[in-house]
């Protein structure tokens, strides 16, 4: 107890620990704890029974399901493929490889919306890919498949960026030793490369998966909005937003909620005791 208040007072260029918590407490109170707050309380005037209805009925239930298990898909995807992008874009120095490097910001820049137009437009029937998909009848716009490629595109940067210190950091020289060792190329993969990256990885994981269970822009000109086939939980949102349904647009928003916390709290267990088994890179 006594070292724990001694570190309190070492110099430190913040004013303060004291000052420096409540600023700290403060400023997530007024941006997240308050207004977290009263979406529960506006939630809760709905009452116990419309609650149960709103929460139950299969509109509902459809919309959370794709919201949710597209996002987990996207998040999967980007992970193995995130990856593989970015020990490519660390590891290997090629003609254009700043341009892609520099592209695979785009959809942190893109505005959403534009986002989604533009891969309706290119995945549509008549698009450049989905001219090339439609004869072996495979539907890619205005489907739950439409709204997965939506959210990877949004989830690949986070991902990549996330990993690529790491893998900067990481020497090369690990990988010769394993080698020299008589290592298979997996086995280096699996037991040399893998350990350390897993930390960064996860948290690419869930920041991507973050990113695409509440993303709306890019998703509504893609997806079809058919609701209980292509309708997301955000939309479903809004609509009742603009019936003027406010509590009942606070009950879904509040499932999301603790939807997202629940999961992202269990990624996040998983990642700490990744980071205690083979240790921060």
């Amino acid at each position: 107890m006594t070292a724990a208040v001694s570190r309190w007072r070492e110099p430190s260029i913040l004013p303060g620990f004291g000052l420096a918590l409540g600023i700290t407490v403060t400023a997530l109170s007024l941006i997240v704890l308050i207004p977290l707050a009263a979406l529960f309380i506006k939630a809760a005037s709905a009452g116990p029974a419309d609650i149960w209805a709103v929460a139950t009925s299969p509109r509902t239930l459809a919309a959370l399901k794709l919201s949710f298990f597209g996002a987990f898909f996207a998040a999967a995807v980007n992970a193995v493929f995130g990856l593989i992008l970015a020990w490519v874009l660390v590891r290997y120095d090629f003609p254009g490889r700043r341009l892609i490097d520099a592209a695979v910001d785009l959809p942190f820049a893109l505005p959403t919306a534009v986002a989604g137009i533009a891969l309706a437009a290119i995945y549509a029937p008549n698009g450049w890919v989905g001219s090339l998909l439609a004869p072996y009848n495979i539907k890619v716009a205005y489907t739950p498949l439409g709204v997965m490629v939506a959210l990877i595109f949004i989830g690949l940067p986070f991902v990549v960026r996330t990993i690529q210190p790491v893998l900067e950091e990481l020497p090369a020289d690990i990988e010769e030793a394993a080698a020299l060792l008589g290592a298979s190329r997996w086995r280096t993969v699996f037991s040399v490369l893998l350990p350390p990256v897993l930390p960064a990885l996860l948290t690419g994981f869930v920041l991507a998966f973050a990113r695409a269970v509440g993303e709306y822009g890019s998703v509504i000109f893609i997806a079809g909005n058919v609701p209980m086939v292509s309708e997301i939980a955000p939309l479903l949102i809004v609509i009742r937003l603009e019936q003027f349904d406010y509590a009942g647009a606070a009950v879904v928003a509040t499932i999301m909620l603790l939807l997202s916390f629940s999961l992202i709290l269990l990624v996040n267990l998983i990642q700490a005791r990744a980071r205690r088994r083979f240790g921060d890179v």
